[in-house]
C-alpha cells in the first residue's frame, strides 16, 4: 500500500473509532434522565412517585429483548445499520417524550427508548470485541461513563435557564439525531475489519456458529450469564443503595454520602482508563479476578467496624473494582466462544446484565426496609465471593465429555 493511501486507511480507522467512542457516549446521555428530572415531570404530569419505576421497567425490558434479537439482527442487517437504525430509535423517543402531554405517552416513548438502548449495547460491544484490542473496550466503557456523567450537566443547565424538563429531554433527542446522521454517513465504514483478528474459538462451536440452545449449552457460557448478572447487581445496588447506607448506618450528612457516591462513579470510569493501559501487560481473565477481589476487598471495608471516614477509600475500592470485570468480559467473549457465537452470547450477557440491574437492587431494597439497611455490605460481599467463584468456572472449563 503506498503512503498517502496507507495515512487515508489510517486516519479513516481513527475517525470510525472516534465515531464509535461518541455512540457510546451517546448511549449513557440518557441513561440518568428519568430520576433527575422525575422531581419536576410528575408534578406537571400528575404521576404518582412511584411510576417512576414503573417507567424504568419498561425500559429495561425493551433493553432484555433487544439484547436478547440483536444476534440474529445484526446477523442479517450488519452491526453498521443496527446500531444506526438503534440510535435513531432512541432519537426518536427522547424526542417524542419531550412532547408528551401525559405519563401513557412517557410509558410508550420507554419502548422505543429501551428497544434502542439495548441493541445499541449488543451490537456495539460485539463489533469491538471482534475487531479491536482490548484497551478500547475499556476505553469504550469508560466514555459511557463520561456520557452518563454529561446527562446530568445537561438537564441542569436545561432547567437553570427556567426550561423545563421538556427541554432536557428534546435537547438529548437532538444530540442523538445528530449522532444517529453521522452513523448512517459511515455505514461503508462498517464493512473494513479492525486491527486485530478475529480469536479463535476455545470451545470448538461449528463454524457456521451454534443454534441459541446450542449456544446456551457451550462450556461457561452459564457461569457468563450469572457473572455478568451478579456484576450489574452489585453495581447497581451501590449505585443506588449507597448514599442511603452511608446516611442511615454510618451516620454521614446527605452531602458527604453524595460526595462518597460520587468517588464510587468516578472510581468506575476512570479506573476504566486506567485498566485500558494494564491490558497491555496483563490478560483478561487477570483484570476480571483482580476486579473482583477488589470489589470483595471494599465491601469487606464497609462491612467491618471500622473508623467511618474509610467509606470514603472503600467505596473508590469498589468502583476501581468495578471497571475491568464488564468491559473485560465481553471482549473475552470471542476468544472463550467463538466470533461465530459472539454476538447471539453478548445478547444473552446484556440481558442477564439488564435482568441483574433491574430486579435485584430493588429486591435489596425491599429486604433492607425489613431488616436494616447494614444488610447492604453484607449482600456486597456475597456478591463478590459468588462472583469470584463462577467466574473462575469460565477459566477452567470442563474437558470435553468431562463432568
Amino acid at each position: 500500500m503506498k503512503q498517502p493511501e496507507a495515512a487515508e486507511a489510517v486516519m479513516k480507522a481513527t475517525i470510525f473509532l472516534a465515531l464509535i467512542y461518541l455512540t457510546f457516549i451517546s448511549l449513557g446521555l440518557p441513561d440518568p434522565l428519568l430520576g433527575a428530572v422525575w422531581p419536576v415531570m410528575r408534578v406537571e404530569l400528575g404521576a404518582s412517585v412511584d411510576m417512576a419505576g414503573i417507567i424504568s421497567v419498561i425500559i429495561s425490558g425493551g433493553t432484555i429483548i433487544s439484547s436478547l434479537c440483536c444476534g440474529r439482527l445484526v446477523g442479517r442487517f450488519g452491526a453498521g445499520i443496527v446500531t444506526a437504525l438503534s440510535v435513531v430509535l432512541t432519537a426518536g423517543a427522547l424526542v417524542l417524550a419531550s412532547f408528551s402531554p401525559s405519563v401513557l405517552w412517557l410509558c410508550l416513548a420507554a419502548v422505543p427508548l429501551g428497544l434502542g438502548g439495548g441493541a445499541v449495547d449488543a451490537a456495539l460491544n460485539n463489533f469491538v470485541a471482534l475487531h479491536y484490542t482490548p484497551r478500547h473496550m475499556s476505553w469504550l466503557h469508560s466514555f459511557w461513563g463520561a456520557g452518563a456523567f454529561a446527562g446530568p450537566l445537561i438537564i441542569a443547565r436545561s432547567l437553570s435557564r427556567g426550561d423545563n424538563w421538556r427541554g432536557a429531554y428534546l435537547t438529548l433527542g437532538l444530540i442523538q439525531s445528530g449522532i444517529s446522521l453521522l452513523l448512517i454517513a459511515s455505514l461503508p465504514l462498517w464493512n473494513r475489519k479492525g486491527r486485530t483478528p478475529a480469536p479463535a474459538s476455545r470451545v470448538g462451536a461449528p463454524a457456521g456458529g451454534a443454534g441459541v440452545g446450542g449456544v446456551l449449552r457451550l462450556p461457561g457460557v452459564a457461569p457468563a450469564l450469572a457473572t455478568f448478572f451478579l456484576y450489574c447487581a452489585a453495581e447497581y445496588t451501590v449505585g443506588l443503595w449507597g448514599a442511603s447506607f452511608l446516611c442511615d448506618v454510618r451516620g454521614f450528612t446527605k452531602s458527604a454520602a453524595a460526595l462518597s457516591l460520587s468517588l464510587y462513579f468516578a472510581g468506575i470510569t476512570v479506573g476504566r482508563l486506567i485498566t485500558g493501559f494494564l491490558t497491555l501487560r496483563f490478560n483478561g481473565a487477570a483484570l476480571i479476578r483482580g476486579g473482583i477481589l477488589v470489589i470483595t476487598a471494599g465491601a469487606a471495608l464497609l462491612l467491618l467496624p471500622l473508623p467511618r471516614f474509610l467509606a470514603f477509600p472503600a467505596l473508590l475500592l469498589i468502583g476501581l473494582g468495578c471497571a475491568p470485570v464488564y468491559p473485560s468480559m465481553l471482549h473475552l467473549t470471542p476468544e472463550r466462544f467463538g466470533p461465530e457465537n459472539s454476538q447471539k452470547i453478548i445478547g444473552f450477557q446484556m440481558a442477564g446484565a439488564y435482568c441483574g440491574s433491574t430486579f435485584m437492587p430493588p429486591l435489596v431494597g425491599f429486604a433492607a426496609a425489613r431488616t436494616s439497611l447494614g444488610i447492604i455490605p453484607v449482600i456486597l460481599f456475597c456478591y463478590g465471593v459468588a462472583m469470584l467463584f463462577i467466574s473462575e468456572k469460565i477459566n477452567h472449563p470442563p474437558a470435553a465429555g468431562g463432568t
